[in-house]
C-alpha cells in the first residue's frame, strides 16, 4: 500500500516492514540510541502527514457527493424587490394548474376553493360559477391569491369576460373583476369579510354601447393620495378606452412600494396615485393598523385575482421585480 492512500497501514506494521527498526538489527555502536529516537520522530511525523492527508481527501470527495442547492426564482423574491432576477419577467400562473395560489371565498374558509370557482382549462386561469353551486351568487366573493409578497414590481395580466353573469350578482359586478395589490395577508381574512385590505386594479369590459372605462382604482379598506390630497372616494375612474365584447386586454400596473403606482395600457398611463395607505376609519384596517404597531403606510403585499360573479379568463399573469 502507498502511504498517501487511503487505506494507511498501521505504525506497527510500518516499522516492523524495516528491520532495522528492531533493536537486534540495529548497529550497536555509539549513538545507537540517539539514532533510534531521531528514527522514531521521523516516522512518527509521516504517519501524522498520512492520516492528515486522508482526512483531507474523504471531507473533499463527501462535499462532492452533496446535492446543489437549487432555489426556485419565484421564491427567492422578497417584499423590498431585490433579486437575482430583478428586470425579467416571472411567470406567476404556469398555464397548468393553480400552484403557488390559494382561494379565499366569502364564507368559506382559506383554501376552500368553492365550486371550483378557480380553475385551470386548455392553458387558461377561469372563473366560474356552475349553477349547482352557484344556485344565486349570494355575495360569494372570491380571491385567489399568489403565495409571495411583493413591494417594488411591475404587474402585466391579459383577461377577458365571457358569458353571462352568475344569477343575483350585483348589478355594478356585471363584466367586473380586479387585480388586488398590497393586500392583506389571506390568513388575517374573517371567514365572511367579503374583499380584502387592499388596492384594486379594477378591471371592466364594456357592455356593447356604453362608454366604461378599466384600469380603474378601487380602495376597499385603503385610501391613496392623488394632487396632494387625500382621496377617501371607494373608486376612481381611469382615462382608458372601453373595451366590449368577449376580446383579450392586456393590462399593466408598476408599483413602487408606499411611493406611486402606476396603472398602464399600451404603453399609456391611464391613472397614477401615491401613498397607498390602511383607512383608519375602517374597522378592519383599524384593527391591521394596531398589528403594525400604527404604521398605515403600504410599502408591500399580497396579490390576489377576483371573482365577483362574473366569468371571466386570464391567459397570462406575469411579474417583474424592480429595484427600490
Amino acid at each position: 500500500t502507498l502511504p498517501f492512500s487511503r487505506s494507511t497501514p498501521s505504525r506497527s506494521s510500518w516499522l516492523s516492514a524495516l528491520p532495522f527498526w528492531r533493536v537486534g538489527h540495529l548497529p550497536r555502536k555509539k549513538g545507537a540510541q540517539k539514532l533510534r529516537a531521531r528514527i522514531g520522530l521521523c516516522f512518527a511525523l509521516v504517519l501524522t502527514c498520512t492520516a492528515a492527508f486522508s482526512r483531507q481527501s474523504e471531507a473533499q470527495d463527501a462535499a462532492s457527493e452533496k446535492p446543489e442547492l437549487r432555489v426556485d426564482a419565484t421564491e427567492s423574491q422578497t417584499i423590498d424587490g431585490t433579486d437575482s432576477d430583478s428586470g425579467k419577467w416571472i411567470q406567476l400562473f404556469n398555464g397548468k394548474n393553480l400552484d403557488g395560489w390559494t382561494p379565499k371565498i366569502r364564507y368559506h374558509k382559506l383554501g376552500d376553493n368553492f365550486g371550483n370557482t378557480f380553475r385551470v382549462n386548455d392553458g387558461l386561469l377561469q372563473v366560474r360559477y356552475e349553477a349547482a353551486s352557484y344556485p344565486e351568487f349570494d355575495e360569494k366573493f372570491g380571491h385567489l391569491f399568489y403565495k409571495t409578497p411583493y413591494s417594488h414590481y411591475r404587474l402585466r395580466v391579459e383577461y377577458r369576460f365571457l358569458g353571462e353573469q352568475c344569477t343575483k350578482g350585483p348589478g355594478w359586478a356585471i363584466r367586473n373583476s380586479g387585480l388586488m395589490l398590497h393586500c392583506e395577508a389571506p390568513e388575517k381574512m374573517s371567514k365572511d369579510q367579503d374583499f380584502p385590505a387592499s388596492i384594486e386594479f379594477q378591471i371592466l369590459g364594456g357592455d356593447g354601447a356604453k362608454r366604461r372605462t378599466t384600469a380603474n382604482l378601487c380602495t376597499p379598506g385603503t385610501n391613496v393620495v392623488m394632487d396632494d390630497k387625500l382621496i377617501r372616494r371607494h373608486c376612481t375612474q381611469s382615462t382608458s378606452k372601453t373595451y366590449h365584447g368577449d376580446q383579450w386586454v392586456t393590462v399593466e400596473v408598476e408599483v413602487r412600494g408606499d411611493k406611486t403606482v402606476k396603472h398602464i395600457i399600451d404603453g399609456e398611463v391611464v391613472l397614477q396615485y401615491d401613498k397607498p395607505q390602511l383607512d383608519p376609519a375602517d374597522a378592519h384596517s383599524k384593527e391591521l393598523i394596531a398589528d403594525r404597531d400604527g404604521k398605515i403606510n403600504l410599502a408591500s403585499g399580497y396579490i390576489s385575482l377576483q371573482s365577483e360573479s362574473h366569468p371571466c379568463d386570464f391567459r397570462k399573469v406575469e411579474l417583474m421585480v424592480l429595484e427600490p
